[in-house]
């Protein structure tokens, strides 16, 4: 059976992603309002006139770089939903993914901790409350099947512990930067090793 060829890049695709990387690095490093398209042009060694070849304006920009993250985000976490794993090992590749994610989209992820409460009120990133409605639910259902099977504790509260590992796994975009001393999936094993020490069912 013939492989399939890789799809490819064009020189114009290939900029433009270049242009959203830089977006996404001044959008985390300054935050949203405070950005402006000609900081974005000046980052990226170009005129704010030219920028606009590429986007109509600064929205455009966010909204495809929280899209990305996004689209490619739940793609990992339907995978392992759907793969019929306990909850122990849901967890741990949950975990896993968050952190893989991080390392592919650190500046994406910082943009999404600061700037979420404030983006969701406009009706152009309704598209965030429907993802972290879906985010909420496959976690809790997650720790729950636990609880239920006797795999984490019988007395753990489970929004909170949720809420706990949620904001302990996305904290991490604001230090982690790719290509350091570890790796994603050793972070999270690291991770994992002191989460599950105080959920797991003692033996």
């Amino acid at each position: 059976m013939p492989t399939k060829k890789k799809p490819q890049v064009t020189a114009a695709a290939a900029r433009r992603r270049e242009l959203l990387d830089t977006a996404a690095e001044v959008f985390a490093e300054q935050g949203y309002n405070a950005t402006t398209v000609r900081k974005i042009a000046d980052h990226a060694g170009m005129l704010a006139g030219s920028l606009y070849y590429h986007f109509d304006s600064k929205e455009s920009m966010l909204e495809e770089i929280l899209r990305t993250f996004l689209d490619e985000l739940w793609s990992g976490y339907d995978a392992v939903l759907e793969a019929g794993l306990d909850p122990r090992e849901t967890l741990q590749a949950l975990v896993t993914e968050s952190f893989r994610e991080i390392d592919r989209h650190r500046a994406a992820v910082a943009i999404y901790q600061k700037e979420n409460r404030q983006l969701v009120a406009q009706e152009r990133f309704a598209f965030l409350a429907e993802s972290q409605r879906r985010f909420e639910k496959a976690w809790l259902s997650t720790l729950e099947r636990g609880v239920a099977a006797e795999v984490f504790r019988s007395d753990l509260d489970v929004r909170l512990t949720y809420r706990f590992v949620r904001d302990t796994v996305w904290v991490a975009a604001s230090w982690y930067r790719p290509g350091g001393q570890h790796s994603p999936e050793e972070i999270a094993r690291q991770y994992l090793s002191m989460v599950l020490d105080g959920i797991a069912v003692r033996t």
